[in-house]
């Protein structure tokens, strides 16, 4: 999902009952594993949640990318500029980058786009070595195409090596040191094999599973028939324990007039469910109706593409250092700023002082900002 630059949003939203708003931050945490809402008293009520002790699997297509260098229309632009493209990637590059252990697996062609990926991923200090190398299948290319209204992407990727990913990459060891895995909505779309392995991702009850998911909706119209992704994508998070999705693809998915606390109707189940209202604001609801919105601050954007993969490891590493949700809301937004700085997915980091300077704002400074 992308994020825009425009201005505004409002105050942290404090826990609340049936649905009121009560103004500022409360420290408010995601409820861990056998918690009570209400107060109940539960042994497990403080552990960590995601736990912070294990490592966050990423699964999922990247892609070579061709983009005209400069910015310009591709019928008059003369170089092409080489990078990498993928959303659960961008989330482990990022994961990494904010000193978490990441892992991702996919597959890749044996060619030169595949070893370029594969590459630059690892460069990221993610671990890269249950990626697999498929001698019959090409990796994936997208085309990015400027223009005045944004940026238009261009897929080749049908019958590439991530297409023919399945279920049996779940198998991985590397999934047993996990405390959480990161999934999105472009794998279901990529092959009826993709899809069963999400669907066995998600069979696993919550309760008895032995990591965390997090699902990012991650809508890409081009890739489903229509009608389908609508019913596909609203089952898949419904059954995962942390959803993204962007107010604008939830409003184009399941209804022009939804908010946030729409949103939530239609997808009562996960624990957390994080939802992106472009350049605005980020509203985060727990599973015991609180609700904590954190306004976006104001960024010059370069370019949209890869900032919401972007939010998402921003936020989900606020979640596994044991942070607040508006400290996950406020490294989600510090995180995404990062990626539209640039004009590639993966842009750099403030440095670890002014990162923790701008988490310690006061609610008032931080607003400041928006």
């Amino acid at each position: 999902m992308t994020e825009d630059p425009r201005p505004g949003g409002r105050a942290d939203r404090g826990p609340g009952v049936s649905g009121s708003r009560a103004a500022g931050d409360t420290g408010a945490r995601p409820a861990a594993p056998g918690a009570v809402a209400g107060g109940g008293e539960v042994s497990r009520a403080a552990a960590p949640w995601p736990r912070a002790d294990g490592t966050v699997v990423c699964v999922g297509e990247t892609m070579a990318a061709l983009a005209p260098e400069p910015p310009e229309s591709l019928d008059t632009g003369e170089s092409l500029r080489l990078s990498v493209a993928g959303a659960e990637s961008n989330v482990a590059m990022y994961l990494a980058d904010l000193g978490v252990s990441a892992v991702w697996l996919s597959a890749l062609g044996d060619d030169p786009f595949g070893r370029r990926v594969r590459a630059a991923v690892a460069a990221a200090n993610v671990d890269v070595s249950g990626v697999r190398s498929d001698p019959h299948r090409p990796t994936g290319l997208l085309v990015k195409e400027p223009g005045p209204t944004g940026t238009r992407v261009h897929y080749y990727r049908r019958g590439s090596a991530a297409s023919a990913l399945g279920p049996e990459i779940l198998d991985d060891p590397r999934l047993g040191s996990a405390a959480l895995v990161h999934l999105t909505g472009v794998t279901p779309a990529l092959s009826p094999s993709c899809g069963a392995l999400v669907e066995r991702a998600l069979a696993t009850p919550p309760a008895e599973r032995a990591h965390a998911i997090s699902f990012d909706v991650n809508h890409r119209p081009a890739l489903w028939s229509e009608g389908t992704a609508a019913t596909v994508l609203r089952d898949l998070a419904d059954r995962a324990d942390i959803v993204f999705v962007g107010l604008d693809e939830a409003q184009h998915l399941w209804g022009a007039d939804l908010d946030a606390d729409g949103v939530r109707e239609l997808l009562p189940r996960p624990r957390l469910l994080v939802v992106k209202d472009g350049g605005r604001e980020a509203t985060a609801l727990d599973g015991d109706g609180r609700v904590v919105t954190v306004p976006a601050p104001r960024t010059e954007v370069v370019e949209p593409v890869g900032a919401g993969d972007a939010f998402a490891a921003g936020f989900l590493a606020g979640l596994v250092r044991g942070g607040t949700l508006t400290s996950a809301l406020r490294l989600g937004h510090i995180t995404a700023a990062s990626a539209l700085g640039v004009t590639g997915d993966h842009g750099p980091l403030p440095d670890a002082a002014t990162v923790e300077r701008l988490l310690g704002l006061t609610e008032r400074a931080w607003a400041a900002r928006a």
